[in-house]
């Protein structure tokens, strides 16, 4: 079993879970669907956090005893915390620039290099993460600056190095397009190769190192984004992870206990023989992937990061049905797309 979600509280686990699986689910659709929405929580209430830590974080290095003793200083004053939740609201903040067509900047063709940049940081965090484990504590255990028994070893090199996998996973950069309805940005070359490669390698890094957390953000959280895309936001992944990605660490900043230590608390065995295996897993579904990625590229004869390689694909296919209009499609469309696939993906916005 991966997780100590068993006994007397395994029911308390398993509904923690579920309730915020549903509850991550319906906060995306509310900063997804207006901008009052996204600007609540992704200024708003960012901001609030902010205040909150600064004045936690100055105030303990003034002696105040609350303050030592608030879970905030205690459990999530590491650098890959604070890192983590200002990258992904950037990267929310960023992607409301481009599907609302905000400023010069936002209407900008390389602003939409913007998505690749931003999530390739975010990995890389994760990446630095996991070699630091393994730098630290190889073959042996180290105590993270939040007080979690973490093991180093080569778990955390095969991860690191299917996470550098998965920024070469991400193609078609400019393939960024706005829906119809102007809700959500779309990545249409981001289909199912790489959302599995990607859920597998970030399940693999909270389990490696959020042990105490990977119940809910190894699960929970890859869940929620992924459901939506699959069920009724096709092409839009992406968006759907930075905005529970941001919103779930700005829940952590403030209520850590809920994930460390409460009647909803759920570990990870935290066995360096079963995080092996789960890196495995990873690194090979990431290696697949590209492999994958690799052949279609030269099948069509195109530059895999610069243009679309998933053109006549079913998940593609969806995705590009919800771009703006059929003359906007036309005059965007991939130059990899056949005629007959024009012709569909034409008739798909009459």
């Amino acid at each position: 079993m991966l997780f100590d979600v068993y006994g007397d509280q395994a029911l308390y686990q398993w509904a923690g879970m579920i309730v915020v699986l549903v509850a991550l689910i319906l906060l995306n659709e509310f900063e997804r669907r207006t901008k009052v929405g996204g600007l609540t929580v992704f200024v708003g209430l960012c901001g609030a956090m902010t205040v909150y830590c600064l004045v936690v974080e100055i105030s303990a290095a003034m002696g105040a005893e609350w303050a030592l003793a608030n879970p905030t200083h205690t459990d999530m004053n590491g650098w890959f915390h604070y890192a983590k939740v200002y990258a992904a609201t950037a990267g929310c903040i960023g992607f409301m620039m481009l599907k609302y067509s905000w400023t010069k900047i936002g209407r900008s063709q390389w602003f939409k290099y913007f998505p690749f940049v931003i999530v390739a940081i975010n990995i890389l965090i994760a990446v630095v993460s996991d070699f630091e484990s393994a730098v630290r504590a190889f073959g042996t255990t180290w105590v993270s600056p939040e007080g979690v028994l973490l093991y180093g070893g080569w778990h955390n090199v095969l991860n690191g190095i299917a996470g550098i996998l998965n920024i070469a996973c991400m193609t078609g950069w400019l393939g960024i397009y706005i829906s119809k309805d102007r809700k959500d940005m779309l990545w249409p070359d981001m289909t199912w190769v790489f959302i599995i490669a990607y859920d597998l390698w970030n399940f693999c890094y909270t389990y490696n190192c959020l042990p105490t957390h990977s119940w809910y953000c190894g699960v929970a959280l890859l869940l929620a984004p992924t459901i939506a895309c699959f069920l009724w936001n096709r092409g839009g992944w992406i968006q759907n992870r930075a905005f529970t990605l941001a919103t779930w660490c700005m829940f952590c900043q403030v209520f850590p206990m809920f994930a460390n230590d409460s009647i909803f608390a759920a570990q990870s065995v935290n066995n360096p023989d079963v995080n092996l295996a789960v890196s495995a897993v990873a690194l090979a579904a990431n290696v697949a992937a590209l492999a994958y990625i690799l052949y279609r590229a030269k099948k069509l004869g195109v530059n895999p990061w610069l243009k679309e390689v998933f053109v006549g694909t079913r998940d593609f296919e969806h995705a590009m049905a919800r771009r703006e209009s059929a003359e906007r499609l036309l005059a965007t469309a991939p130059k990899s797309a056949t005629p007959e696939e024009l012709a569909r993906l034409e008739a798909a916005h009459r």
